[in-house]
């Protein structure tokens, strides 16, 4: 087996462990009535770069945690949060800030008892093998925690294309919105 056929066979064994009620879920408190922001760090931060420009292009207020254009969080507003250990400092940060001022948390992680997911309302495990993961955890031939990355990307995609339908959008009229 070559390196990339092993790698699409562990992205395949992580995101077939993904629960869809809690995908469910999470398209539950996406809606078009409700500004989206969206926080990571590193690799994970863009994957949740792409999710927002693909909420964007299905007509939804996104925005990115960070950026220099982005509003003030405030009640009823959504934040989206991804960090594979649940623990990325920053990530967490931003979460509890939100919840503070009574923003709904949704959290995509491989840790279902970490911070990340103990402050959120909604949780997605994604359980892709994470940067510090060793010995027995470490369930990946890939760095890091690119599986995770990886993985939470397809997961988001998948998201989305819920969402389009759910919704009624159209690919032409995706399109319309795409730069």
């Amino acid at each position: 087996m070559n390196l990339l056929d092993s790698i699409l066979k562990e992205i395949n064994e992580v995101v077939s462990k993904v629960d869809e009620q809690s995908l469910a879920n999470a398209a539950a408190v996406l809606s078009k009535d409700r500004r989206i922001f969206v926080v990571g760090e590193g690799r994970s931060g863009l994957m949740a770069k792409g999710f927002a420009m693909r909420l964007m292009h299905l007509g939804y207020e996104v925005y990115v945690v960070g950026e220099t254009i982005t509003p003030a969080i405030k009640e009823n507003d959504v934040v989206v949060a991804v960090s594979g250990s649940g623990k990325s400092a920053n990530v967490v940060s931003d979460a509890k800030k939100a919840k503070e001022k009574g923003a709904t948390v949704l959290a995509l992680t491989s840790n279902l008892e970490s911070d990340l997911a103990r402050c959120s309302d909604e949780s997605v495990l994604v359980p892709g093998t994470v940067r510090g993961d060793e010995g027995e955890s470490r369930k990946s031939i890939q760095l890091l925690s690119s599986l995770f990355d990886q993985s939470v990307h397809i997961v988001l995609d998948g998201l989305c294309l819920y969402l389009s339908r759910r919704d009624g959008v159209s690919n032409e009229t995706a399109t319309g919105k795409h730069w």
